[in-house]
């Protein structure tokens, strides 16, 4: 008998490394679509997320071959690109973003490992300033705290990088219901309001300060993922979280969590491979994007 269970531990454990293997190194797309009458046209939106610095294929072409089949009209990217580990390269996450920013609109929220760099120059140095100042190169400017309108398609682009308090361990710390229109100011009503924020743990958060579409990552689709359980384990160290991956609603808004595209810290992916996420706005007139 005991033998039998050991036997079945290790074909387990064996599957399990051959999976971790395979959904490491590969990405599955996913679609989504919301209808608004707020939005003056058709968009389709490409998010990227916890890319970590990954590569697929030499300069991400597999990656950059996938968005330029999808067509996108905007590209967002949820944080994390890159890892705040200290001297580790970025290039990656640098590539990828130029490539992209040649061909389409780009508008990059950061996440806790951008913040991260930002927060600690005695532990990471200037990989912080060199990130942003590689960034703008390419005439990329991060939207931190800030909130950008486009006026193609009636709709607004925000940015927000929430403190670091927020990224604890073990449960929500509270938010007050001032903090999001102080660091942010107001929503725009009149327009089909984007918020990018890299964690979505806070999402009643932000759709009470006005929020039509919510784009977030962070938790990795939770590392592995189980039948009706869904993921496993949230960054903050909770088990089965709430907000894993997929499509969420609270209100008029709607967020769209994406489960990444790279690991770090546990660096598994187990019946969870990367996502490259297309999200398609329509008004309820038409019939496609």
């Amino acid at each position: 008998m005991l033998e039998g269970i050991m036997i079945f531990i290790g074909i387990a454990a064996v599957l399990c490394i051959l999976v971790a293997v395979f959904d490491c190194n590969r990405f599955v797309t996913v679609e989504y679509e919301i209808v608004s009458e707020k939005i003056a046209k058709s968009c389709k939106i490409v998010l990227l997320s916890d890319l970590h610095n990954k590569s697929y294929g030499k300069e991400n072409e597999r990656l950059v071959k996938a968005i330029s089949s999808i067509s996108p009209d905007v590209i967002l990217t949820a944080g994390d690109m890159l890892t705040a580990v200290k001297g580790q390269p970025f290039d990656s996450a640098v590539s990828l973003i130029r490539q992209l920013a040649s061909q389409y609109p780009v508008f990059y929220g950061m996440g806790n490992h951008e913040y991260r760099l930002a927060l600690y120059p005695e532990q990471y140095g200037d990989m912080y300033d060199r990130y942003i100042k590689s960034l703008k190169s390419v005439g990329l400017d991060p939207l931190i705290n800030q909130n950008t309108y486009l006026p193609s398609f009636n709709a607004a682009v925000c940015g927000v990088q929430i403190d670091r308090s927020y990224y604890g361990r073990f449960y929500k710390y509270p938010m007050e219901a001032t903090y999001l229109p102080r660091i942010l100011g107001e929503s725009r009503e009149n327009a089909f309001q984007i918020l990018i924020a890299h964690n979505p743990l806070y999402f009643d958060e932000y759709a009470a300060w006005g929020a039509d579409l919510v784009v977030s990552g962070h938790v990795h689709g939770g590392i592995m993922r189980l039948p009706v359980l869904g993921g496993v384990l949230s960054p903050n160290l909770s088990l089965f979280p709430k907000y894993d991956g997929g499509r969420f609603e609270q209100g008029r808004a709607t967020m769209i969590l994406s489960r990444g595209l790279g690991t770090h810290t546990i660096p598994l992916r187990i019946f969870n491979p990367g996502e490259l996420v297309v999200v398609k706005i329509r008004r309820p007139e038409d019939s496609s994007v």
